[in-house]
Parts: C-alpha cells; structure tokens; sequence
C-alpha cells in the first residue's frame, strides 16, 4: 500500500522562500509548519494547504505524492 509524502521542502526551495516568511504568509506558527516541510505530519488541513499553495503560487500536487508501496523511500518514487 502506498503513502502520501510532502514535498513542501522543494517547493520552497525551488521558490526560493525561507521557513519564517512562509510561515507569515500562511499564519502557521513555524514550529508546525516545520513539521509539515519535514513530512513528520499524518494530516493537514485543506485551508492549510489552500493558504500554503496560495503563498508559493502552487497547486497541491506541487506538494502532495502517492508514494507506491510500503519501503517508506520517497525517492523511489523519483526513480521510476
């Protein structure tokens, strides 16, 4: 069975924003938002993701994927 991964932290590279000026943008404190770019989270809210894509110009599948099965290496996923 697979598994969604965040992929919040390339995004933010990619955008060239730090940690804090998002976390002023969305209103998540940078703690949580923390977790969630370093995928220790098992849910996020849509207004969260709603607010984070509308902030990195982005759509949710610019950080949200299906990992296919079980090995929990989300670079596998890269590779096929």
């Amino acid at each position: 069975m697979g598994h969604i991964v965040l992929r919040l932290d390339r995004i933010m590279v990619e955008r060239g924003r730090s940690l804090n000026w998002l976390a002023d943008q969305v209103g998540i404190t940078n703690v949580n938002l923390s977790k969630i770019k370093n995928n220790r989270v098992s849910a996020i809210r849509f207004s969260a993701l709603a607010a984070i894509c509308a902030a990195l110009d982005c759509q949710p599948g610019d950080i949200l994927e299906y990992v296919d099965g079980i090995s929990g290496d989300a670079d596998d996923a890269n590779s096929k």
